[in-house]
């Protein structure tokens, strides 16, 4: 029975009892107060509502978002390049844990290096991806770039990331993103292509720290979708070399301009995979497809690791050799 309805029988028997029109108005003014009473509190549950909400909403941006020093050297240039030398440090440790590869094909089509048909260095890798395939962000961070360069990478992505790596992604059909927007590592970035300067549909894909481009190959095993390692060491006087850790790797270095470029011989670079001892579980592995990955068998694998069946659990670390 709602307060109306009650205060109309209430009303009658006040009525019938003889109480005055004067008692009856302090009735009424006894309603006003009460709707009064229920209209304030409701009215400080939708502010604590809203502070609920803002606060839950400043806490998941931060949550999300890294923190902003890193987005202050150079995030306004339009270089490429935004960093000064004597910034740089000579050593650096960075974490390249948390990646995703950038395409879902695995096939490098040009490595690092100078080319001699060309006459000049080629500053990052070149990886087969068909026309509108899918471009993924390497690492979580923000966009710096979207632009378009007629003559070199066409329309190219950077992203700038926690981990103080820049990437930068060519040659393509879309962007999927705009300046400034916070991604995720694995989000869509773009659409492959072949604009700018390029023969034919594929991603141009680097790794720069402060402007140096590092050879991809140093940080990512393309063949095996997987980091070479949890962290990679920059240093000035290495960073233009790839990594391979199997002991019969050679590198043969090609002189021009007073300048050497560092190129692993592709019998060093087909023994990639025999290189490492261990393995860190990704998703969708098993046994099988880490045998072949590796050159080695299920029973080995087992026999190594204590392992019964053909699953692993995703990030466990596992013994290959």
């Amino acid at each position: 029975m709602n307060f109306n309805r009650i205060l109309t029988i209430v009303a009658a028997g006040l009525l019938a009892m003889g109480v005055s029109a004067q008692n009856l108005q302090s009735a009424s003014a006894l309603k006003n107060k009460h709707d009064k009473l229920l209209a304030n509190q409701e009215r400080a549950l939708d502010k604590i509502r809203a502070k609920a909400v803002d606060d839950y909403a400043r806490g998941l941006y931060d949550d999300e978002e890294p923190e902003p020093d890193i987005y202050t050297e150079g995030w306004d240039s339009g270089l490429v390049n935004p960093f000064k030398e004597s910034d740089v440090p000579s050593s650096k440790v960075i974490d390249v844990t948390g990646y995703r590869m950038p395409i879902s094909g695995n096939y490098v089509t040009s490595h690092y290096g100078y080319r001699p048909r060309f006459g000049r260095n080629h500053k990052g890798v070149d990886l087969r991806a068909p026309m509108g395939d899918t471009v993924r962000a390497a690492f979580s961070g923000k966009v710096r770039l979207t632009k378009f360069e007629r003559n070199g990478f066409g329309f190219y992505v950077i992203l700038r990331h926690e981990n103080g790596l820049e990437t930068v992604y060519g040659h393509l059909s879309r962007f999927l993103v705009q300046p400034d927007q916070y991604v995720k590592a694995g989000q869509p970035i773009a659409l492959s292509g072949s604009t700018g300067r390029s023969t034919g549909p594929h991603l141009h894909f680097e790794t720069r720290f402060m402007g140096y481009a590092i050879n991809p190959e140093a940080i990512f095993d393309f063949e095996n979708r997987v980091t070479h390692t949890d962290s990679y060491t920059f240093q000035k006087n290495n960073y233009t070399q790839a990594r391979n850790y199997s002991p019969s790797h050679r590198y043969t270095s090609i002189k021009h301009g007073g300048k050497k470029s560092a190129h692993m011989t592709k019998k060093a670079r087909g023994k990639r995979s025999s290189a490492r001892s261990t393995y860190k579980v990704k998703s969708g592995d098993n046994l099988s497809t880490i045998a072949k990955r590796n050159g080695t068998t299920v029973a080995q694998l087992r026999k190594l690791n204590g392992i019964k069946g053909n699953k692993v659990q995703k990030g466990r670390v596992i013994r290959v050799k």
